[in-house]
């Protein structure tokens, strides 16, 4: 029995359920944060140097990247390379594995743009509705 059972109002037996409760958590514990996918994200067209990677997220402190950075290496999603040149380089670059959360990010954003569109028709409708 699936998750999607419970969209025909069927009941998921109690184990099952905190199953899926249990491995939302894991996967939100691995990727939550605003920082995150958008890093993923931003390491999808290749490796990139630490100030590479700032500048293409803008807003995200110094401090913060490296915390996700760092996190995000400890779940095997990125991979930090430090090459022996004068000065040292290092770049980040997205492991086989983080193949996985691909699916997952493209899903989000595919309801990202379906619910952005679902909003501005509500509410284009509801200024008709006053007008």
């Amino acid at each position: 029995m699936t998750i999607s059972k419970q969209m025909d109002n069927e009941k998921l037996p109690l184990e099952i359920c905190n199953s899926h409760i249990n491995s939302v958590k894991d996967a939100l514990y691995v990727l939550s944060g605003k920082w995150k996918l958008p890093l993923i994200v931003a390491l999808m067209n290749g490796p990139g140097r630490f100030k590479d990677i700032q500048r293409s997220l803008n807003d995200i402190t110094p401090k913060m990247l490296s915390k996700e950075l760092r996190e995000l290496e400890l779940n095997d999603l990125v991979q930090r390379k430090v090459f022996n040149t004068v000065p040292v380089s290092i770049t980040y670059e997205l492991t086989p594995y983080s193949q996985t959360v691909l699916p997952i990010i493209q899903a989000l954003g595919d309801w990202g743009k379906q619910h952005r569109k679902k909003l501005i028709e509500e509410r284009r409708i509801e200024a008709l509705k006053q007008a």
